[in-house]
């Protein structure tokens, strides 16, 4: 008899014991194990989880750029008034909510933010949502969403592209621009796990500052005026460190008027 090879076999059969036996003894007790339970539905938020982002899922896959959101209020708005100074605001949620006829009263200026974008997702809807709304000028606000990666990871790159496109876009069909720096922010609530986007937003901002000065375009700067020794928006100015409160709308309003007189006033433009 082979001693060494029966040690062998009940070794294995020990060892298929060893695994089986916690297996039944789970699934006698399917209690989870104290440390694992409930966590990671404790630390879900309804950013991460729930319908939010299932339905923002299914509008990328349907309609990208989200054409559909202003589609039949692009046709019923018709064209401005002979000598109207009609502006587009052109943005995302920060637009979104930034109530223009409560911070500029009297003013045909047009909001056509949507919460979420991306600069890629604003250049797709831009020759809808500004140029056949044949605006003078058109203020554009966009990035925040690009480095927080809301349709997947983009460099920097990209998002200077998609910008140099509006611009080039609206300065072709005789609209003139104003580029806005991204607000300061050291932390996105609905992506939790990026970590510090407060250098990648200062160097958004410190392109956006040169691109303007070297193509005429008017630069309307958010992010010194707001921005906290962190690099972030302090919390009298914002709530999540992302939105505007109406003290931070406050402060960007006069900036953005100062822009938009200033374009108005440039000559072949």
């Amino acid at each position: 008899m082979n001693h060494p090879r029966l040690r062998n076999l009940f070794s294995i059969a020990a060892a298929i014991a060893a695994l089986c036996i916690p297996a039944l003894f789970m699934a006698q007790n399917p209690k989870p194990a104290p440390q694992l339970a409930q966590k990671p539905a404790a630390a879900a938020t309804s950013w991460q989880h729930g319908r939010y982002w299932t339905e923002r899922d299914q509008q990328l896959m349907t309609d990208f750029g989200d054409l559909a959101h202003f589609r039949e209020a692009d046709l019923k708005l018709g064209p401005p008034a002979p000598g109207q100074d009609r502006v587009v605001f052109m943005g995302d949620s920060i637009t979104q909510g930034w109530d223009l006829e409560k911070y500029f009263p009297g003013k045909p200026y047009i909001n056509r933010g949507i919460s979420g974008q991306t600069s890629t997702q604003m250049l797709l809807r831009f020759r809808q949502d500004v140029i056949d709304l044949k605006p003078k000028v058109v203020v554009i606000l966009a990035g925040t969403n690009d480095i927080a990666e809301n349709t997947g990871p983009m460099p920097l790159s990209q998002t200077e592209g998609d910008i140099v496109s509006m611009a080039q876009l609206a300065r072709a069909n005789g609209i003139r621009v104003v580029l806005c720096s991204v607000l300061p922010s050291v932390r996105f609530p609905w992506h939790p796990q990026l970590k510090d986007p407060a250098p990648k937003i200062a160097a958004v901002n410190k392109w956006l500052k040169a691109y303007a000065a070297g193509h005429g375009y008017v630069y309307v700067d958010y992010y010194s005026a707001m921005k906290d020794a962190a690099g972030g928006l302090p919390p009298n100015l914002s709530r999540d460190g992302v939105h505007p409160l109406p003290a931070g709308f406050a402060v960007m309003t006069p900036l953005a008027q100062a822009g938009i007189e200033k374009a108005l006033k440039q000559k072949g433009r």
